[in-house]
């Protein structure tokens, strides 16, 4: 594949704005006000519905017509609702949580472990063995985390201690990987001509509906469990 401008751009973009979510996550649910500690502005699981709902309603007139007619939904609900509640419910709710107590810059680089999670869960679940190159590709990307993280020094590298945080961020890459692979390698009902004709928006609706009922049930438990009001 020829690396052309507009390609260079669009394999930019999604970096950038991953990262920038992550800032703004720490900002909003991880209690920091302008670099300082402070009071969170929305608890992060509620922050996750209350983004999902916003996208729901602005996809609402654009794919509608995705919703109708409903068996096309019920028909095949057990794989909607697995990629709605990776793709949508779990990922970010897991990110925001994260980033109660680790840095926008911690949650990124785990993220960027991505590569490596994406071609173990390929070979373990969905007998994809990764080529040479893509394995090297994998650690190149490991060995950039290493040399950001350690600061270009193996004792520091070393003495890199990790918070509850990273394990959260750790959990919604996995579930990213296979969230990704189930896109890649859908049932038969959800292939060539057996697939409704939802364009992008209509299926990202579809994916929203289930993710934010899943949304909704982590927030309600949140707030059952006595979360901060929205400021």
């Amino acid at each position: 594949m020829k690396l052309t401008p507009r390609l260079a751009l669009l394999m930019t973009l999604p970096p950038l704005l991953w990262a920038g979510n992550s800032v703004v996550g720490r900002l909003l649910a991880g209690g920091m006000q302008a670099g300082q500690p402070g009071a969170a502005l929305i608890p992060p699981l509620t922050l996750n519905f209350v983004r999902w709902v916003i996208t729901l309603l602005i996809l609402l007139p654009f794919a509608w017509r995705a919703l109708l007619p409903l068996s096309r939904i019920t028909q095949r609900w057990p794989y909607l609702l697995a990629v709605g509640v990776l793709g949508v419910g779990a990922f970010n709710s897991l990110q925001y949580l994260a980033l109660i107590t680790s840095s926008p810059l911690n949650v990124t680089l785990v993220a960027a472990s991505m590569p490596v999670w994406m071609l173990a869960v390929g070979a373990l679940f969905f007998g994809e063995r990764p080529r040479p190159l893509q394995l090297l590709g994998a650690a190149l990307g490991l060995a950039g985390v290493g040399v950001v993280v350690g600061r270009g020094s193996l004792q520091t590298l070393m003495q890199v201690h990790f918070v509850a945080g990273d394990g959260y961020i750790l959990l919604a890459v996995i579930g990213w990987a296979f969230y990704s692979w189930l896109l890649a390698r859908p049932p038969a009902h959800m292939r060539d001509a057996a697939r409704p004709d939802w364009d992008w928006a209509g299926f990202l609706l579809v994916q929203a509906l289930f993710g934010v009922g899943a949304a909704g049930i982590f927030t309600a438990g949140e707030q059952a469990l006595g979360a901060e009001p929205i400021q």
